[in-house]
């Protein structure tokens, strides 16, 4: 059996893909390890292609699948568990930033340690402190707090996970940042972190903007009303829906018993219909109403989900499938 797949998805790193294919074999090689490596090139427009394509042609070891556009790194991630067969996968980013030289104590980890899953944690980080490392700290305690996971760097590129894990888990979206609660929602709880070193960047530039703390919030919130509700959605739309149904209907029921009560003793008594209160009820009700059938629509496409392409592959390239 395989002992490591190496799934490494990119976008427009020609500068550094020799190098990182060089460190990795010569990692695999001191220590004697039965690999591969996935290359994930999520349509880059540089020469990235022609690169990974020649080290294809050169190396045994190599795979490469190219998308046909950018559809995300959540996708190449997934494109890339899909193909893998090591006992034991290993993520890393193409931009030399991830160290190579932790791929054995991560694979003694999961194989030894019985991790299913190990995050890295940048501890020592080579970013700008406001742009980066401050808004970073803040969103991984934000996550933590919320899933549980003891982590301090969810959104850390180099993983090791259990040959199960990546096969169960599906990454889509944006949630790439999430793969822990994600395989923490499938069952593999026993989720580990190691300290690992962080490289500047030596070519290039960041693929990522400010935006995607925005966008990692918003995933996040996604991400924890999936893990509450994504089964049963009727749990949280219905319960909210007749919450606001019985609120509604008491404020009506008052406003109704209190015109009659007035009539009966001869007090003054304005029309239900110009009573403010009655159209803020009346609301409440029809809101309830709405998300009753908003549970149960949930609960339909859930029971009749269909799984549609989520990208398009322009080719895969494997050795072997060419001898």
């Amino acid at each position: 059996m395989m002992q490591i797949s190496v799934v490494i998805p990119l976008y427009n790193e020609e500068a550094s893909i020799h190098e990182l294919h060089e460190w990795i074999l010569r990692v695999m090689t001191e220590h004697q390890f039965t690999f591969e490596i996935i290359f994930v090139n999520d349509g880059s427009k540089d020469h990235s292609e022609k690169i990974l394509n020649q080290l294809a042609q050169q190396s045994e070891n190599v795979h490469v699948i190219h998308f046909l556009k950018n559809y995300g790194k959540s996708q190449a991630l997934h494109a890339g568990f899909k193909v893998a067969s090591g006992e034991v996968v290993i993520t890393m980013d193409a931009d030399l930033q991830d160290n190579p030289e932790e791929i054995p104590e991560l694979y003694q980890m999961i194989v030894e340690e019985k991790f299913d899953l190990v995050s890295g944690w940048k501890k020592v980080r080579h970013d700008a402190i406001l742009t980066k490392n401050i808004p970073s700290k803040l969103f991984n305690k934000v996550a933590s707090w919320t899933s549980g996971i003891k982590l301090h760097d969810f959104n850390c590129g180099l993983k090791a996970y259990k040959k199960e894990v990546v096969k169960c888990i599906d990454v889509k979206g944006e949630m790439h940042r999430y793969i822990p609660i994600l395989a923490k929602n499938e069952g593999f709880d026993k989720i580990g972190e190691k300290v690992v070193k962080h490289q500047a960047r030596k070519y290039g530039t960041t693929k990522f903007g400010a935006e995607r703390f925005l966008h990692g919030f918003l995933d996040l919130i996604s991400v924890w009303f999936f893990t509450k509700f994504g089964k049963r959605p009727m749990h949280f739309f219905g319960a909210l829906g007749g919450l606001m149904f019985f609120i509604g209907f008491l404020a009506t029921a008052w406003i109704g018993i209190s015109k009659i009560y007035k009539l009966w003793n001869n007090q003054p008594a304005i029309l239900v219909t110009n009573n403010p209160w009655f159209y803020i009820a009346l609301t409440a009700m029809i809101i309830g109403v709405l998300l009753f059938i908003a549970g149960f629509l949930g609960e339909l496409i859930l029971n009749n989900n269909q799984h549609t392409q989520r990208y398009q592959i322009k080719n895969s390239t494997k050795q072997s499938e060419k001898n």
